[in-house]
């Protein structure tokens, strides 16, 4: 019941997986975590598979189609494909699981609801994979085997080549490893992993980031850890960790952090200033100030100002900061192995819809940065529009500001001859796909 409302909710209000599980949870008032974790995992790889799925039980419905049907309706066929033909590798079915499935349905959504589609459950467990691919291109076969758009695919076909583009799309059908920030605003890091360690959590250091870890394995969530309440660590990703080291903001700095909710970037400056200075973060969300309020006092933070702003108008700050951060709302181009459902709400003129905020929103950063001081840009997205072009278009009307080089040096040179610029990929960095530009105002 959990995974078809938290789907019905996602189509809906174009909810993104944890938005709608969240809301689901607390709608329904469940507490059991391995329910909300087997919930979670299902809605995930349900929706990664959307388009797959959705042309499988469109070719069973003929002349109908699944968008006839309600949403619950939708969500139950979906899932029910997903579990019956795609979770398991093995070629047999298993008639029993399929009959509970079918069972279930009944009781959430009422026997007439589900009648109305009964008669097709059969041929979807007998049906051959291969009908979806009969009559279509390559981009849309490739599209259809890799669970991508096949816009996207041509795409990356003509940024990358087939080739690399083939490992890209490969490397989002499943998410990114966990990574953890220790916080030493706390202790140590010594200390942090040895409390980890005993509460049965297994790290790994990532080579040239000063506090970042991947998880190798716990024995519960982290977010249930003693030492994830007590605030020892954050959950971020390895990119995002190094967007706010190739900053390295000094003790006593004044640094905006732009775009700056949940918080992941506030708290990992405030370690490295080493609570000593100044930090003013904007973001245009009450809801997402809410969580970052959170998180600044989990983390133990004391210099970091919250500032609700549309960063697309002019900034409601008289000052000029020794850094500016900017990490704007983006296509998460770079995230679809961990936020599956964003690939189904964006289309190709979304790109440069995005572009236009972001140009907006780097302006009026500009004019906020002091005289040898620093902006560094970055996004989730892998495109060239939201990054290379976009910093291109910069310094043409900001001629006083000029490409710096990123330490520490990781990743992959920008496109467009923007070698200062570091680009980090899914399958070659184990990461969110990552653009990163530091320009240095003379």
């Amino acid at each position: 019941m959990l995974a078809i409302e938290s789907l019905s909710w996602m189509e809906m209000h174009k909810l993104s997986e944890r938005l709608a599980l969240a809301k689901t949870v607390k709608q329904l008032g469940i507490s059991n975590v391995n329910i909300v974790r087997l919930a979670h995992m299902l809605i995930c790889e349900t929706i990664r598979r959307k388009n797959f799925i959705d042309a499988f039980i469109n070719h069973a419905l003929q002349p109908q189609s699944l968008s006839r049907f309600n949403f619950g309706v939708q969500s139950f066929l979906r899932l029910y494909v997903y579990q019956t033909r795609l979770a398991k590798n093995s070629l047999k079915i298993d008639i029993k699981e399929a009959e509970n499935i079918v069972k279930l349905a009944r009781s959430i959504l009422g026997w007439k609801t589900c009648r109305k589609v009964e008669h097709v459950l059969g041929f979807l467990l007998t049906q051959k994979k291969s009908v979806v691919f009969e009559g279509r291109s390559d981009e849309e076969r490739i599209g259809l085997l890799t669970f991508h758009p096949t816009w996207f695919v041509k795409y990356c076909f003509r940024l990358w080549g087939r080739k690399e583009a083939l490992e890209l799309l490969k490397a989002n059908l499943q998410s990114p490893p966990t990574y953890v920030r220790l916080n030493t605003l706390k202790i140590s890091d010594k200390e942090i992993l040895d409390k980890l360690e005993e509460e049965g959590v297994k790290l790994e250091k990532v080579q040239k980031l000063r506090h970042a870890y991947r998880v190798v394995s716990a024995k519960i969530p982290l977010t249930r850890t003693r030492s994830f309440r007590e605030g020892l660590f954050y959950i971020q990703d390895k990119a995002s960790c190094f967007a706010a080291e190739i900053a390295s903001p000094e003790p006593g700095m004044t640094v905006l952090d732009v775009c700056a909710a949940p918080g992941a970037k506030t708290t990992y400056l405030a370690q490295l200033m080493q609570n000593y200075g100044t930090i003013y973060s904007l973001d245009y969300s009450r809801r997402r100030i809410g969580i970052w309020r959170r998180e600044v006092v989990r983390m133990g933070v004391s210099i970091a100002k919250p500032v609700i702003a549309d960063v697309c108008n002019l900034l409601p700050l008289k000052l000029k900061a020794d850094i500016v951060i900017l990490d704007p709302p983006c296509t998460s181009t770079g995230a679809f192995g961990k936020l599956p459902s964003a690939k189904w709400r964006l289309t190709r003129r979304s790109i440069d819809k995005m572009a236009e905020i972001q140009w907006k929103m780097l302006c009026n950063c500009a004019e906020k940065v002091k005289p040898g001081g620093k902006l560094v840009y970055s996004t989730c997205s892998i495109t060239v529009e939201e990054n290379e072009m976009l910093i291109e278009r910069f310094l043409k009307w900001y001629p006083k500001f000029s490409l710096v080089d990123i330490t520490p040096d990781i990743g992959y040179p920008g496109f467009r001859g923007m070698d200062k610029c570091r680009r980090l990929y899914p399958h070659i960095h184990f990461c969110n796909g990552f653009f990163i530009a530091q320009l240095l105002k003379n």
